[in-house]
């Protein structure tokens, strides 16, 4: 049987819980993997570089534009299996890129990032804070200060963080682990919220019926971009991980430590933060230089 109808609908429960896609972009990477699916004879999850170069072929009477769109929900998806540890290998790289660009992943300024803590700690601060002012605090110095995966940060155990140690153990999917460093403002954060968090709880931000909702930290997030007067569509669990990881890598973080950080199995995933860092020096050169006139990127 067929793995690859299980794998579309995970990779697109996580475009909409971490990315924030709209249901119609939702139903256009359906429509292309489910495509791409039929081509591969079900069997797209596995699919080597051949097969995929035998599907681009497939695409051979379709428009620049549509060819484009199709390769990049296939990178997308296969960038999803690397991550989330349902295979080892990323063959995207066969598929064709025609007349385009990686895109480059959003990600918020250090201006962004200051104004969600500042409504934080006003919310701590103030004689009308709730628990859920802890619990904000507590997923958003981890996401940003430690690039957590939202599916990783949901089902961290509640006795993950230790306050005498600076760092945890992370099991991602697939059972791959990786030491995480924690600062100690994340520490912080965390016991203040674990005091609400009742001790024989399995998961540090349990719920109902388990742990938080990938979904409900994704709104989570996007009602905290409103109240901190930045657009919710720019953020989302996923942009802050992106955010920690330029960040650091504009602070003169080691590429391959980046790797270790984020758990990456492959390095050229981790490599388009490079791109995200000359981006911005190209920007740089373009608005400052005395021969700004001249537009670099062209």
């Amino acid at each position: 049987m067929s793995n690859d109808p299980a794998y579309i609908d995970r990779f697109l429960e996580m475009m909409a819980a971490e990315n924030g896609a709209s249901p119609n972009t939702l139903s256009a990477y359906r429509s292309d993997l489910e495509q791409a699916s039929g081509f591969a004879k079900g069997a797209l999850s596995e699919a080597d570089r051949g097969a995929l170069e035998n599907i681009a072929h497939e695409w051979r009477d379709l428009k620049n534009n549509s060819v484009s769109r199709k390769s990049s929900s296939l990178r997308r998806f296969f960038g999803f299996l690397v991550e989330e540890g349902f295979r080892e290998d990323d063959p995207s790289d066969a598929l064709p890129r025609p007349g385009g660009q990686r895109n480059l992943p959003k990600i918020l300024s250090h201006e962004e990032i200051a104004r969600l803590f500042q409504t934080i700690e006003a919310k701590l601060n103030s004689p009308t804070a709730k628990p859920n002012d802890a619990r904000l605090s507590a997923l958003i110095e981890l996401l940003y200060g430690s690039g957590f995966r939202a599916s990783e940060l949901v089902s961290l155990p509640r006795k993950s963080v230790m306050i005498d140690r600076p760092f945890l153990i992370v099991r991602g999917k697939g059972g791959k682990e990786r030491l995480v460093p924690i600062s100690d403002r994340a520490r912080e954060a965390v016991n203040r919220w674990a005091i609400f968090v009742d001790a024989d709880e399995k998961y540090l931000f349990p719920s109902r019926t388990g742990h938080l909702s990938r979904i409900r930290l994704f709104q989570i997030i996007k009602d905290l971009a409103a109240k901190s007067d930045i657009n919710p569509s720019k953020i989302s669990p996923h942009v802050l991980r992106h955010a920690f990881a330029t960040h650091l890598l504009e602070g003169g973080a080691d590429l391959r430590a980046l790797q270790t950080l984020l758990g990456h199995s492959d390095i050229s995933t981790t490599q388009i933060y490079t791109h995200v860092d000359s981006a911005r020096l190209v920007e740089l050169v373009n608005n400052r230089h005395p021969l700004r006139q001249h537009d670099l990127t062209r």
